[in-house]
């Protein structure tokens, strides 16, 4: 799996897509607006491209999905289903609310009963998500420098798409910690929530979580 389309233009999006640029993946990051990729695309070479959301879809042997959650479903929507359908899918989204956060809280539009990739994975059945990238920062998503190696959780109902992304995760410098199926996202994300309250709080945004085990 060397081609992969990214759907979303943001620091997510463009931090992953330099990281599948240094391990020797072609690339094509997507846009409504592909003119202000330019940058991104003339500093990644040619294996560096440029789209619109249903173009990376179609690329990708596997896609990132690195848009604002609320608007995950209509971005799946306008790349269409069809051209990610029994693709690895990587869901980095969080059901962020636009209320302002609460004492260093973010606030999430969705409850602990049904997570954010629940809903995807129910609306688009065919789609092989896998949770993975959205509790840390876009700094350290590839080869993150701390003294432990960190953690990253990753859930998905199929065991070939977990593989694909373990894969790219041992690449990219983490611990895989699989906590299976779709259901475990209701706990993986909120730990965006808790690793944003030190950088609203203290503007500290250099962490990251390891799993200790006896």
């Amino acid at each position: 799996m060397k081609k992969v389309g990214i759907i979303g233009s943001g620091v997510v999006a463009q931090a992953l897509g330099d990281g599948f640029l240094k391990y020797g993946y072609e690339v094509m990051l997507s846009s409504r607006d592909t003119s202000k990729l330019g940058a991104w695309k003339e500093k990644g070479g040619e294996y560096a491209h440029a789209g619109n959301f249903r173009e990376a879809a179609m690329f990708g042997e596997m896609i990132v999905l690195a848009v604002k959650g609320d608007a995950a479903s209509s971005a799946i929507e306008e790349a269409g289903p069809q051209n990610m359908a029994r693709k690895t899918v990587i869901d980095t989204t969080n059901p962020i609310a636009n209320a302002a956060p609460e004492n260093g809280v973010l606030h999430y539009f969705t409850d602990l009963e049904e997570s954010l990739m629940e809903q995807l994975q129910e609306r688009f059945p065919e789609i092989h998500f896998v949770k993975c990238f959205n509790s840390v920062g876009n700094k350290f998503m590839v080869n993150p420098q701390f003294k432990d190696k960190p953690s990253m959780f990753i859930c998905g109902n199929n065991e070939d798409a977990k593989n694909n992304v373990k894969h790219i995760l041992e690449q990219f410098g983490w611990d895989v910690e699989d906590m299976g199926k779709v259901e475990a996202a209701r706990a993986i994300e909120p730990l965006c929530m808790l690793w944003c309250i030190p950088g609203m709080l203290r503007n500290q945004w250099t962490h990251a979580f390891k799993l200790l085990k006896a």
